[in-house]
């Protein structure tokens, strides 16, 4: 490495311990230079604080100790099951320790280590320990350093203390040691990474000096410690509880910077882009809010004044309208629209899928028809003479409210003046196309709905670019989903009732989670199953819907259960969102374990959408239902499932690494952190507000560090 440069920004294979082999495996978990080192940081920790002498553990508690290996081996079982079993000793007493079907590590624990094992304590034979967790802490020096983290043979690592006495006699170790676990990948464990990061942690942290993007003032405000101090305790904490105001410090700051992007692009879209004003007299709207047969709710009236009010200004609209499931999304898309044609523009909306745009025609037909405004369809089906007609009219300005797929943003399809455009189902459409949209000169209004409740947090973050209304009121007087979490004992008296429905004249679904039999996952197949409830109810027209079936077989089963010619669809989750049946009363779900609480919640929202009771019924198969069942059947609020979901599953299994062009947050946990959020969006917009180009001196270091993070979505939101 060239002497003077920055550690920060080399490679890591110059660190050391490292080299070039170590480097490529590096690269698996996105660490390439020595500050990706730094911000590898642990994902638990093993806290050795509090260490349970052997002679006092209890069966049926949990415990964790740290003792010397005096022996070890594989031991077979009757059913072919091999067992790792290790007796350690501290200077209380010993015990055995035993791992089921994990005989490799009989290659990893040698006789002799010092062993920290945390688990439950059961019996077998006497008191046994089944370890969670274990973390050898020295090997001995006659048998050298086997796990190759590159610390000295019998040497103890960072933050450890001798043992009190000789690995001979059994001493039990000093307490008050936390020892980080890090995010390892094959052939690089966890204790080789915890042992880079010893040998190089100074010297990176030296590099970064007093480096810290968040002013001292914030940081104060908050009860946030300095960057350096921040990352220094995340990697050696003396404390666990140390860990959280560290951990909260940097969530503070990607937080910050993530809110400066959105802000960022939004004030581009309104500082860059000329929107359109909509002020002209509101006599459509008016007159489809008198027609209207009931009263919009406190929710949808509060809603319509903030987008009426966006309409208004000069700044093009970029709006996310969220609603449960039945909260009346439709109706206020449908006074948007107004608001645009009655000012002499096109509106349109642009659902996933054909099914849903027709849905969508019949219902603005429903609605519109007694103003005069007819709703035009544009989709794939559309082809021929009708859709160079649609086209046609669509360029003259004669079609004013347009409905359509993603046909309405195909080459060929120009719009006379396009006022509003409404993205129905959000998460089917990312930033790209919301770009696509802006890329004319005079921008129309955008307004994306979402059925499926988000967390705010999670909304903040996944959409900040967008200002955001939410309807978190139902209209008076709707019969909620009656809600039932069964096991299977009680299979055959809910498709009795099942039968009873069907008899009566109603629709139903049964929705599996795999198209076939599986011999790995002990799951009912839809297909079977299928063929079962044939036989069972065979007065009664069955239909099976899978992903597996063409585009045209799809299009037909849901067309003939909407038709009403198909009393009982038997699916998988492939059913359309928001597609409405009214006569539907029936859902049950078989192997609910295998589905989230926001699916489980959009498939209960395909019943109750008539006038006549509708039951949901949920079947698990193992013994008790899971914790995400429990609040399913209590909750029947979207957005109380949507934060119960985050709190079980995390911001990481709920979308995965990346969704819509926005990294979800490393360190901040969307859950716990909505007071960081909050503080980072206000800066952000305030900072973007008064210095859109982040050319004031006291903001060219943040202008810097968004370069660094975000150089490539960046140029995603850059309009123009």
């Amino acid at each position: 490495m060239t002497p003077g440069r920055s550690i920060l920004r080399g490679s890591v294979q110059y660190l050391k311990g490292v080299g070039p082999r170590r480097a490529e495996r590096f690269a698996k978990l996105d660490v390439y230079t020595g500050r990706d080192l730094l911000y590898h940081l642990p994902y638990r920790y093993e806290d050795a604080t509090t260490v349970d002498a052997i002679s006092e553990l209890k069966v049926g508690r949990d415990a964790t100790v740290i003792g010397r290996v005096v022996s070890k081996g594989v031991i077979p079982t009757r059913r072919r099951l091999r067992v790792f079993r290790a007796v350690i000793r501290d200077v209380s007493g010993h015990i055995e320790c035993a791992w089921p079907g994990r005989p490799w590590l009989d290659r990893t624990i040698h006789k002799g280590d010092l062993l920290l094992a945390s688990g439950p304590v059961r019996f077998y034979h006497g008191r046994q320990l089944q370890p969670r967790e274990y973390t050898v802490l020295a090997r001995t020096s006659d048998e050298g350093d086997a796990s190759g983290d590159g610390t000295a043979a019998g040497s103890p690592r960072w933050g450890e203390r001798p043992a009190e006495g000789s690995a001979a006699s059994g001493a039990r170790p000093a307490a008050g040691r936390v020892f980080p676990v890090y995010p390892a990948t094959e052939g690089l464990t966890h204790r080789q990474i915890r042992a880079v990061i010893h040998l190089n942690l100074p010297r990176l942290l030296s590099d970064l000096g007093d480096e810290d993007p968040i002013p001292g003032g914030w940081r104060k405000e908050l009860s946030l410690p300095p960057l350096a101090e921040a990352l220094r305790t995340l990697h050696r904490p003396s404390a666990v509880a140390q860990v959280e105001r560290c951990r909260r410090r940097l969530a503070f700051e990607e937080l910050f910077f993530l809110q400066l992007l959105h802000a960022r692009a939004r004030a581009r879209l309104r500082h860059e882009v000329r929107g359109i004003v909509f002020n002209a007299p509101a006599t459509l709207t008016r007159s489809l809010l008198r027609a209207l047969p009931f009263r919009l709710t406190t929710a949808q009236r509060r809603v319509w004044s903030e987008i009426a009010a966006d309409m208004a200004r000069p700044a093009p609209m970029n709006r996310l309208l969220q609603g449960d499931v039945g909260s009346g999304k439709t109706v206020v898309a449908a006074l948007a629209m107004l608001k645009a044609i009655e000012a002499g523009h096109q509106a349109a909306i642009m659902a996933p899928t054909e099914l849903l745009a027709e849905q969508h025609r019949r219902t603005f037909e429903k609605l519109l028809d007694p103003l005069g405004v007819e709703p035009v369809l544009l989709t794939g089906s559309v082809t021929g003479k009708a859709r160079r007609r649609v086209v046609e009219r669509i360029a003259a300005g004669d079609a004013r409210l347009i409905v359509g797929t993603h046909a309405l943003i195909q080459e060929g399809v120009d719009f006379a003046s396009p006022g509003l455009v409404v993205i129905d189902e959000q998460h089917r459409f990312g930033v790209e196309q919301r770009r696509r949209l802006r890329e004319s000169g005079e921008a129309p209004d955008a307004l994306v709905m979402s059925a499926t409740p988000i967390p705010r947090s999670l909304a903040l973050v996944l959409y900040g670019d967008l200002d955001l209304s939410i309807i978190d009121e139902l209209p008076p007087g709707r019969r909620p989903v009656r809600t039932a979490v069964r096991g299977p004992e009680s299979r055959d008296a809910a498709f009795d009732f099942l039968g009873d429905q069907l008899a009566a004249g109603r629709q139903a679904y049964v929705i599996y989670p795999l198209v076939e039999e599986s011999e790995a996952l002990e799951a009912r197949a839809a297909t079977v199953m299928f063929e079962r409830l044939q036989a069972r109810f065979p007065d009664v027209a069955v239909r099976l819907l899978h992903g597996r079936l063409s585009s045209a077989e799809k299009d037909d089963a849901m067309r003939s259960f909407l038709a009403g010619d198909t009393s009982l669809l038997v699916a998988t989750t492939v059913i359309e969102v928001g597609i409405d049946v009214p006569n539907a009363t029936v859902m049950i779900i078989e192997d609910a374990e295998r589905f989230g609480l926001a699916q489980l919640h959009q498939l209960r929202g395909r019943v109750g959408r008539g006038a006549e009771q509708s039951y949901c019924i949920v079947f698990h198969a193992s013994e008790t239902p899971s914790e995400r069942l429990v609040a399913f059947e209590k909750k029947t609020d979207g957005f109380e499932l949507a934060e119960e979901d985050l709190r079980i599953r995390g911001q990481g299994d709920l979308f995965g690494k990346e969704q819509h062009g926005t990294a979800l947050p490393r360190f901040a946990q969307l859950d716990r952190d909505i007071d960081l959020l909050e503080a980072a969006r206000r800066r952000a917009r305030a900072i973007v507000d008064a210095d859109p180009g982040l050319s004031k001196p006291a903001h060219r270091r943040f202008r810097h560090e968004l370069d660094l993070r975000y150089a490539r979505r960046e140029a995603l939101y850059r309009v123009g």
